[in-house]
């Protein structure tokens, strides 16, 4: 195998598996602490935004040590084998084993909600290790610039082809029972592991040490530079940018399985949802190729208004039509946005610095929105309705103004990125 087939296949495989590791902590960890322990809101919002905190240091300090050592293998392989380790630990967190370990608990449910927020936080630190900090610089340094927009469509189309293979993957079990809980960690944990030993064959690193990579705390404080800020504005714009829209995307996203089951009462949603969200992948992968040959400026507002639109339609209707279309506009902005968004940060980002600044993009990535997104949503279901449950506990129910307040924020990055078309025409006006 030629080593651009082993870079495309290895793209593909660490791409698709993470994000279906991802997947699966971002949008059914929160159903399994639902549906196993009775979470509230606050319960996951409190586990979204740990996990948010432990991405970012984590992606912080490993990036800035891969950069230091030089070779970005060691630590996606690796990584990706504990992380497939610490996914196979979920499987004993059932609230039979949690009766037998601790008796005395006063509440079993409590503890397991703990657990899984503990443990969420431990397997986010080598899942970031190895993907956010490791796998991204790497595909950072491996592509020039006439492929970025390319292999940023394919590795962005993965969350929503990871979707696909969750959302299938998951149609055979009864996540209200903890066996088949227990089944799905076990095959993602031992998949994930898989992959990490495959990269050993796969991954050829790029990186080459140099003399200014090898301070490491230096490393990690680099991009808080005033100096660096003051060099690179477009990046940290952009990277604002991308905080605010991936804020509204984490106003809904906690909720949106647990919003089209218990909400909208669709037990058949996978159904529903497996034709748009194969449609919204394949709309992402050329929308990549579009940003390559339009830019990102004519790239980024569509995106924006497609994501609005979406929002518009699933806050205002509830037929299983208008929740297919508004959930496929949804996901193609959403799919595109990260996309150009990916696409202009790696552009910007200076050479052999790459693993200096992933700790900066998962600040707007997954710091910002992590910690913002999720507790505006629980402000949104304060008053929401509730269930009672069959051993007497309650449960709140997701309701439509979570798309009402994900649009607002969705309007603040478009207005952004007018301003800044608006600005750029300006400028070029007035050099001519």
């Amino acid at each position: 195998m030629n080593t651009k087939s082993k870079f495309y296949l290895a793209l593909v495989i660490f791409s698709l598996i993470g994000q279906v590791a991802w997947v699966v902590e971002n949008m059914y960890f929160n159903v399994f602490i639902y549906k196993m322990f009775n979470a509230t809101s606050t319960d996951i919002s409190l586990m979204v935004s740990l996990s948010a905190v432990t991405a970012t240091l984590t992606t912080l300090f490993i990036g800035a040590l891969s950069d230091k050592v030089g070779k970005r293998k060691f630590f996606i392989c690796g990584g990706y084998i504990v992380w497939g380790v610490t996914i196979l630990c979920f499987a004993v967190i059932r609230l039979d084993v949690i009766n037998a370990l601790f008796p005395m608990a006063v509440s079993a449910q409590a503890v397991g909600v703990s657990l899984v927020i503990i443990m969420d936080c431990v397997m986010t630190f080598f899942g970031s290790s190895a993907n956010d900090a490791s796998f991204n610089a790497w595909l950072t340094e491996s592509v020039d610039g006439a492929d970025r927009g390319k292999v940023e469509g394919i590795n962005s189309m993965m969350p929503l082809v990871a979707i696909l293979v969750v959302f299938g993957g998951f149609m055979g079990f009864d996540l209200n029972v903890a066996k088949s809980w227990t089944t799905i960690f076990i095959i993602i944990g031992a998949v994930v592991l898989l992959i990490g030993v495959s990269g050993l064959f796969l991954v050829e690193d790029k990186v080459v040490k140099t003399e200014e990579n090898a301070n490491y705390f230096k490393n990690i404080i680099y991009g808080f530079r005033p100096s660096v800020i003051k060099e690179n504005r477009k990046l940290y714009f952009y990277l604002i940018a991308f905080a605010v829209f991936g804020i509204s995307i984490q106003i809904f996203m906690p909720y949106l399985i647990l919003y089209y089951e218990v909400s909208l009462k669709m037990s058949n949603y996978v159904l529903i949802m497996a034709p748009a969200i194969i449609l919204a992948a394949v709309f992402t992968f050329f929308y990549g190729r579009f940003y390559d040959k339009v830019g990102f400026q004519k790239s980024s507002i569509p995106s924006i208004l497609i994501l609005i639109l979406g929002y518009l339609i699933l806050f205002l209707l509830k037929d299983t039509v208008s929740v297919f279309i508004g959930s496929l506009l949804m996901m193609c902005g959403y799919l595109a946005g990260m996309a150009v968004f990916g696409s202009i940060i790696r552009d910007n980002i200076p050479e052999n610095k790459a693993g200096m600044f992933q700790g900066l993009r998962i600040i707007g990535q997954v710091l910002i929105p992590g910690v913002i997104g999720p507790w505006i949503g629980r402000l949104v279901l304060l008053n929401a309705e509730e269930i009672v449950n069959n051993d007497g506990t309650t449960s709140f129910i997701p309701n439509e103004y979570i798309f009402l307040a994900a649009l607002i924020v969705a309007v603040v990055v478009l207005a952004l990125l007018v301003l800044t078309v608006v600005k750029n025409k300006k400028e070029t006006s007035s050099s001519k």
